[in-house]
């Protein structure tokens, strides 16, 4: 037919476009992915995944709303970004949501107590649960990074320490959400 564009390539006027199938290196490696799965759910199924991911609903709104994602480093870099640009009252509902981490089975009963005691400390001095992201640390260091982490932050000023909460809070969300996904990426330190 003259002027069709398909004319003279093989197989073009076989059946309609949309009833060919792609090649599969056309598809692409995603296909039936979990992160394709993610981005075709429904608005509120996705949105009640990543509230697991960060309790704030601003920030899983806008994560679901900025779907699909081409790539789990795309996702994680829009969860960055969205976390950096949760507002106070954002940051608050997030923050609430969290609880401390637990400490590894097996740990000395001292420091159980120190533990618990720092913690009571903490939600008092700063008004929230203590975040800390130990994803891709060895078991083996969580008892030291935590202890040590909760003293030094105990000392913070309030403005500092809800800084580095947000920051620990946006490392717990990236990894949740790989997780979410199916996937580890160590979050930057």
């Amino acid at each position: 037919m003259a002027g069709d564009p398909t004319a003279g390539v093989p197989g073009a006027g076989a059946a309609p476009a949309a009833a060919r199938a792609l090649p599969a290196q056309a598809r692409g490696s995603l296909a039936g992915s979990p992160l394709t799965r993610f981005n075709e759910e429904p608005a509120g199924a996705a949105e009640a995944a990543l509230l697991a991911c960060c309790g704030s609903r601003r920030w899983a709104a806008r994560m679901a709303a900025h779907r699909p994602y081409p790539t789990l480093d795309a996702l994680l870099a829009a969860a960055d970004e969205a976390g950096y640009d949760l507002g106070g009252a954002d940051l608050d509902e997030a923050l609430a949501d969290e609880t401390a981490p637990l400490l590894p089975p097996g740990a000395p009963p001292a420091a159980l107590t120190a533990w618990d005691a720092a913690l009571i400390r903490y939600e008092e001095r700063f008004g929230h649960a203590f975040t800390l992201c130990l994803e891709g640390r060895p078991p083996r260091e969580h008892l030291d990074l935590a202890l040590a982490a909760i003293h030094t932050r105990l000392d913070h000023e309030a403005d500092h320490e809800r800084s580095v909460a947000a920051d620990e809070l946006r490392r717990l969300a990236r990894a949740r959400l790989a997780r979410l996904i199916g996937t580890w990426t160590e979050p930057p330190r």
